[in-house]
């Protein structure tokens, strides 16, 4: 999909119709008018009102049909009962796009989606673009248009800048924006969706990632409506090298019932749509502040390729408390090497130079201090991304010229690093360090985290991205397969799984467990018990025949007892292995996203720990190693306390298969249960003990 002329015509329009326009500069159809005329808007500007010969000194028309031209965009703030018949005079004069301030459709109920379906129905047919219903609009500050009446314009506009946002939620959305203003970030673009009818936050951020001026983008959603649409923007911007910093809201349980009230949306888990959103390029944030903090280090675009920090520092305390904020969020602080540590000793006998660098407060007397310490870090170092800790001395007036002129040089010798100070102090003399491309930052955590990921995206776009692999060629059966089914499917698609055998009698099991081996696992073949340990019908360490007959009778009391209405298709007589570590991994279907994996430590807590990577599939080996090793307890899968290393690559191959798997079953697919798989030692592999595949039934 590439951006349309329509809503090209939204966002930049040469003449805009007012539907509802108002004299008075404070109502809904009267603001936009009092912004355009503020800003000094060079297109037409054409109001619609049967009351009216002119409003705020424009000549007003009666009707669209009034009109003398036909708009590039239209502006509708009248009833929701009068926006069909406005629709339709708009299409007859031949409008494209039209922006939907009225209220009272789907965010209102049954009767509201009826409306909108209607509404959209309507607009298609007449050839007419909507953005709404229920947004607060659009704004395109380079132009000086406005197309919303949002009251955040009261305290002041935008500023100018290549930062674009993106948002579902209206007053949300230009709350971003007056963020954006007050932190002195230029934000040119603010486009609102609403209800989502037709136009919706993937078409914002594709028009953003096509456009010129447009190079930092923040996104709000509530919902992602057309999955497939909101992936390709995000990978269209990718392409351009534009970041999205995605706020997703409906988290909690709380938070998803008021999405779903406010703007007729329904969310997803959220950890699976970080995971998707992450695959595709978006950096997700938790808060505005983060969103901030980040697209002002983007809009710099710089984006370094080393991943490591260098902090020089006036304050020994300030040293530790970023070096711990840049430990718990994993960016490495590595020294600088030992005859630079040597040379700066001579320089300064009493400093701390390994990392930080801490010249002291002596850096007052001696301003060179600054540039030496700087100098040594970027050329020795090797650091993606500078941070001094400068505090009140950068921010004052006396010492501003001294500390500028030392940085500029490094600024201009290292275009490709990142300088970023921690200061207090005049706004107009910080603003002197922004000017020359030094960024500054008050809180010294926070610098921390924006500059990460500054370095991880310049890392990450270093490297060659990794191309699909092609799903497996699966057919699923008609109904829920047992478990003994759901072993031979997968381990058609290269996933193994221990030595097994349906049986059906009790000789039959003492049968198959000696032609494998003892001790051997038995447990009930039934695809209607999922849970089959929770009720009994699972027995472990059956070391000889009297143990295996005596676990059939078991098991068959217990599916009697507790599953009596479960179809039973026999029993189930594995080996049962030893010395290895117990994973999880399986795919759970998202309603939005599609067949997503999950890996992470097998056993009883796995939930309660919550310790798991989740991936949308398919996905290759060296993807899957890099889950596998992303969870907080990998260690223990490498050798914690001594313990040798389980086979890795055995159990990224199985978990990459499994992807695989999942692409290729299709939509009837509902989740895969592998837990659990038993990492064997070095070289010995990696086998699913047990495996539950659901499928949508008829």
């Amino acid at each position: 999909m590439t951006s349309l002329p329509d809503i090209d015509g939204l966002l930049a329009p040469r003449s805009v119709a007012i539907i509802g326009a108002s004299d008075d500069p404070t109502r809904i159809g009267g603001r936009p008018i009092a912004a355009m005329l503020r800003s000094g808007y060079a297109g037409k500007i054409l109001p619609v009102n049967p009351k009216r010969e002119s409003v705020q000194g424009i000549p007003c028309f009666a009707s669209v049909a009034d009109l003398p031209e036909a708009p590039d965009a239209a502006l509708i703030a009248v009833p929701a009962k009068l926006v069909p018949e406005t629709i339709t005079a708009l299409g007859a004069k031949g409008c494209k796009a039209a922006t939907l301030f009225s209220a009272g459709f789907a965010e209102t109920g049954e009767d509201g989606e009826a409306a909108q379906r209607d509404l959209l129905e309507l607009a298609r047919a007449q050839g007419v673009r909507l953005l709404g219903p229920n947004t607060l609009g659009v704004y395109n500050v380079d132009l000086g248009y406005y197309g919303t009446f949002s009251s955040s314009l009261d305290t002041g506009h935008p500023r100018p800048g290549n930062i674009g946002i993106a948002s579902q939620s209206g007053a949300f959305g230009a709350h971003l924006g007056a963020l954006a203003r007050d932190r002195g970030l230029g934000s040119s673009i603010l486009m609102t969706t609403g209800n989502e009818a037709d136009i919706s936050v993937a078409e914002a951020i594709r028009w953003m990632a096509e456009s010129d001026t447009t190079e930092v983008i923040c996104a709000y959603m509530e919902a992602i409506n057309d999955a497939p649409a909101f992936l390709s923007a995000l990978d269209a911007a990718r392409d351009a090298g534009k970041p999205v910093f995605a706020l997703k809201a409906g988290r909690s349980a709380v938070g998803a019932r008021a999405a779903a009230s406010h703007t007729a949306s329904l969310t997803g888990d959220a950890a699976v749509a970080d995971a998707v959103l992450e695959d595709h390029g978006a950096i997700v944030v938790r808060d505005p502040e983060t969103m901030m903090d980040y697209a002002y280090v983007a809009s710099k675009k710089v984006f370094p390729d080393r991943h490591s920090l260098g902090v020089i520092t006036i304050s020994g305390g300030a040293g530790i408390v970023i070096s711990d904020e840049a430990e718990r969020i994993d960016f490495p602080m590595p020294a600088v090497p030992a005859p630079t540590q040597a040379r700066l000793k001579e320089v300064l006998p009493y400093a701390s130079p390994a990392n930080p660098l801490d010249c002291t407060a002596q850096a007052l007397n001696d301003p060179t201090l600054l540039e030496t310490f700087t100098r040594a870090a970027l050329e020795e170092g090797g650091y993606g991304a500078i941070l001094s800790f400068l505090t009140y001395v950068a921010g004052s007036p006396a010492l501003c010229d001294t500390i500028l002129a030392a940085t500029k040089t490094l600024r201009e010798a290292y275009p490709d690093r990142i300088i970023a100070f921690c200061a207090l102090g005049d706004p107009e003399v910080l603003r002197r360090y922004d000017e020359a491309g030094i960024l500054v930052f008050e809180d010294p955590c926070r610098a921390a985290r924006a500059l990460d990921m500054a370095c991880r995206l310049g890392a990450a776009r270093a490297e060659p991205r990794r191309a699909l692999p092609e799903p497996a060629k699966v057919t699923l059966p008609a109904r829920t397969p047992n478990e003994a089914e759901a072993q031979r499917l997968l381990g058609e698609a290269g996933l193994p799984a221990a030595p097994q055998e349906a049986v059906s009698d009790p000789e039959a099991a003492v049968a198959a467990a000696e032609a494998m081996g003892y001790p051997v696992v038995m447990k009930v073949l039934s695809p209607d018990i999922l849970h089959k340990s929770d009720i009994g019908a699972v027995k472990l360490n059956l070391s000889d025949a009297g143990a295996v007959r005596a676990a059939y009778a078991e098991i068959a009391e217990a599916v009697a007892q507790r599953a009596p209405e479960a179809r039973i298709e026999g029993t189930l007589v594995a080996r049962q292995l030893s010395g290895g570590v117990e994973c999880l991994m399986g795919i759970s279907r998202d309603p939005t996203f599609g067949p997503v994996a999950v890996f992470g430590l097998g056993g009883i807590y796995v939930e309660i720990l919550n310790d798991v990577a989740l991936k949308p599939c398919p996905f290759d080996e060296a993807t899957a190693r890099e889950m596998i090793l992303s969870i907080r307890g990998a260690e223990i899968l490498t050798g914690a306390r001594g313990q040798g290393a389980v086979d890795i690559p055995a159990l990224a191959r199985m978990l990459s298969d499994l992807s695989r798997f999942a692409a290729g079953a299709g939509e009837r697919l509902t989740s895969i249960d592998l837990n659990p798989v038993v990492a064997m030692p070095e070289g010995q592999g990696a086998y699913a003990l047990d495996a539950v595949i659901e499928i949508e039934e008829g």
